[in-house]
């Protein structure tokens, strides 16, 4: 392979690899020569750039987190101006998304689900990503309680949690039941029955 001044090819090269295989295979059935050889890499690379499995699983986590973050900024960014139906509009988003993927998942549950019992330094990171997502559901549910459209008598870090559990378990369910119907039926319970006044 021929060398290159980019100092960050090699790094996202990997972990779009590694993204793509911890998606298919999940964490534990990837091993690292997979990862280098579908970035087309070198196994020793791997290793100048991460200093484990381990580290390089985190370095993804936080990599989606922040995919994450920049679609939700963008879909804001055409959402109504109601608190409620920008949150409708948020999350049908990322239902058409799964959609669009062929309903791969969200990478954040299914690590969840698979490391973060063995791996602390993951687990970290996960409870990182997963708190940003609360916090910034919680404070459209704080407009949506300022405005009338949403309940008050619970804590909108609290609607917000149980909004993410819940929307968490049916993605779980969307993989076997090789549908979306789960999460459109979380919004629909959520934002309809739930979370009225």
């Amino acid at each position: 392979m021929a060398r290159t001044a980019d100092k960050t090819e090699i790094p996202n090269r990997l972990t779009e690899a590694g993204y793509t295989l911890f998606n298919q295979l999940g964490y534990n059935a990837t091993g690292i020569q997979q990862i280098t050889d579908k970035a087309g890499v070198p196994k020793g690379s791997f290793y100048n750039h991460f200093d484990s499995k381990e580290a390089f699983a985190a370095q993804i986590i936080r990599n989606y987190g922040a995919w994450v973050d920049k679609a939700w900024s963008g879909a804001l960014e055409t959402a109504p101006a109601e608190p409620l139906a920008a949150i409708r509009h948020l999350f049908g988003s990322f239902i058409q998304r799964h959609e669009d993927s062929g309903r791969c998942g969200c990478l954040v549950g299914n690590f969840a689900a698979e490391v973060a019992e063995a791996s602390d330094t993951c687990r970290q990171v996960l409870r990182t990503v997963m708190t940003s997502w609360r916090e910034r559901l919680a404070e459209l549910i704080r407009q949506g309680q300022t405005h009338g459209s949403i309940r008050r008598d619970l804590d909108a870090l609290v609607l917000s949690g149980f909004f993410w559990d819940a929307w968490e378990g049916a993605v779980l369910r969307m993989k076997v039941d090789h549908s979306t119907r789960p999460l459109k039926d979380v919004v629909t319970l959520m934002l309809d029955k739930f979370f009225c006044p």
